[in-house]
Order: structure tokens, then C-alpha cells, then sequence
């Protein structure tokens, strides 16, 4: 089977997390298109627990609370230049993995 290895960034952490009075989901959405990263999807989830034990949940169609995990694959001189970025900005909000892809 043909492919190429590529790299997928995987950010996780709340919809409603901010730095300063912008929203977090913006600013990594900011970081990945300067960085010229080819392209992320934003998922919003219905529900969860993050490491502090906090559940995460929705009632009658609202979000309190709701996870966010974005995602790309590009290539891993692209991420390792805006990784320190996304590192700085995440910090105790959430998680960010790098895993090695075989894109078809």
C-alpha cells in the first residue's frame, strides 16, 4: 500500500476556555493558519471528563462546559515550528499529542 508519512496535531480542551478575552479555539485556529498548516477541523463533543475530574456535558441542547479537540496532518517541520506557539497557549488547559500518520 502506497502513502506518504505525514503527522497529525491533535489539541484538546474545553469549547469555552479564553486567553485574555479571546476564545482559545480561535487562537490555535490563528497559530495553525499562520503557520501555513494545510488545514484543522474543529469538533465540539456532547460530553466527557477532562484531568481535573470535571464533567463535561450537555442539557436539552446546551453546551456547558463542552469539549473541543482540533486536528491537522501536515508535514512535521510545519508543527515544529508553531508548537512552542501552541504549547505557550494550551499549557494547563489541555493536552496537545503529535502521532505519526500514513496518509493514502
Amino acid at each position: 500500500m502506497d502513502g506518504k508519512k505525514m503527522w497529525r496535531l491533535v489539541l484538546q480542551f474545553k469549547k469555552d476556555d479564553k486567553i485574555g478575552k479571546a476564545l482559545l479555539r480561535n487562537e490555535v485556529l490563528n497559530i495553525l493558519k499562520k503557520g501555513e498548516i494545510s488545514g484543522a477541523t474543529e469538533w465540539i463533543g456532547l460530553g466527557g471528563y477532562g484531568k481535573h475530574g470535571t464533567y463535561y456535558a450537555q442539557i436539552e441542547g446546551m453546551q456547558f462546559n463542552a469539549p473541543c479537540i482540533i486536528e491537522t496532518i501536515d508535514e512535521f517541520e510545519k508543527f515544529r515550528v508553531i508548537l512552542p506557539m501552541l504549547k505557550e497557549i494550551i499549557n494547563d488547559h489541555g493536552i496537545i499529542t503529535l502521532h505519526e500518520v500514513l496518509v493514502i
